[in-house]
């Protein structure tokens, strides 16, 4: 049974329930690139052979967690989070990398038709490119923040960029929570990469032991303004305040491009891993770490905003 919880509704619910009661390091290189997003809407990572090639771009689906699974391309992620009610996506990738992560589903042995949400961390196209289809052909709810959704809806400068806009549907705000069957999304609304960027946390399971997985959903610096820069460092610092939770840190680190968070390299790792070895995706120290290196490259970059801005 899918339940999704508006935090206001969460609030009330909280609320009625008082009364009732009475009363790796995974930090990034020097060298590595701060992005492999696009700018403004899209640009050519210089990393990448073609980003428009599938066959350049095809990955084999793999298992992270007993839960989660790696359905996405070389460029982009694209998350299929297994529940005892259905499949959630985390991103729909764009163009013919749909059919990627829709094989990639059959591969690992599930029914696309079981899609219940398609979320999308933003509303650039690479993130929300394949929704419109997997709404149509699954019947998936799509799930974005308002100012994403508006983002998504709004013609790109490119052509190129150009998606099917999906039928406007779950609109996100800051402390909702969904529950489908076992598992329990709660979202954070976290601006700065683009104006409504949606991070999430869930339990990820690993033989039976439970783990607290976070997406932080706009990583990227590839964004312009005095003001955008200090609510991406307000963003970052608020998930260095939830990933220090004591007794509860944020302890899997999952990025909406696989080079932002080591995913195929720790991959590899998984692939080789010995019994009794540890997770290479559980490491609470190197998030934390990540996230340090995430607000000093920030920080460099608000100096030479305010440079540009006169200030």
């Amino acid at each position: 049974m899918a339940r999704f919880v508006p935090a206001l509704a969460a609030a009330l619910l909280i609320a009625a329930g008082v009364l009732a009661c009475g009363g790796e390091t995974s930090s990034p290189a020097a060298d590595d690139p701060v992005d492999a997003e696009p700018a403004s809407n899209g640009h050519s990572d210089p990393q990448v052979a073609d980003l428009n090639d599938p066959v350049a771009q095809r990955v084999e689906p793999f298992r992270i967690f007993d839960n989660l699974y790696y359905v996405g391309i070389r460029w982009v992620s694209c998350y299929l989070l297994v529940t005892t009610d259905g499949l959630i996506l985390i991103d729909s990738l764009y163009g013919d990398h749909i059919d990627t992560a829709i094989d990639g589903i059959r591969t690992l042995g599930y029914d696309p038709a079981d899609l219940k949400y398609v979320l999308v961390s933003h509303g650039h196209f690479d993130h929300v490119g394949g929704t419109a289809r997997l709404q149509d052909a699954y019947g998936a709810r799509v799930g974005m923040t308002a100012a994403d959704w508006e983002l998504a809806e709004r013609p790109p400068d490119n052509p190129d960029w150009e998606i099917d806009v999906p039928v406007h549907d779950m609109v996100i705000a800051d402390g909702d929570t969904l529950e489908l069957g076992d598992t329990e999304l709660r979202f954070y609304v976290t601006p700065g990469h683009t104006e409504g960027v949606l991070s999430m946390e869930f339990p990820v399971r690993d033989d039976g032991e439970e783990h607290r997985a976070f997406l932080f959903g706009g990583v990227g610096l590839n964004f312009e303004g005095v003001h955008r820069t200090n609510l991406y460092l307000d963003s970052v610092a608020r998930i260095r305040r939830l990933a220090a939770e004591e007794g509860n840190p944020i302890d899997v680190n999952l990025s909406n491009h696989a080079s932002m968070g080591r995913i195929f390299e720790r991959g590899e790792q998984l692939a080789s891993r010995a019994e009794g070895d540890p997770h290479p995706f559980v490491d609470p120290e190197g998030y934390v770490a990540w996230l340090a290196e995430l607000q000093r490259n920030a920080e460099k970059k608000l100096v030479g905003e305010r440079e540009l801005a006169g200030e």
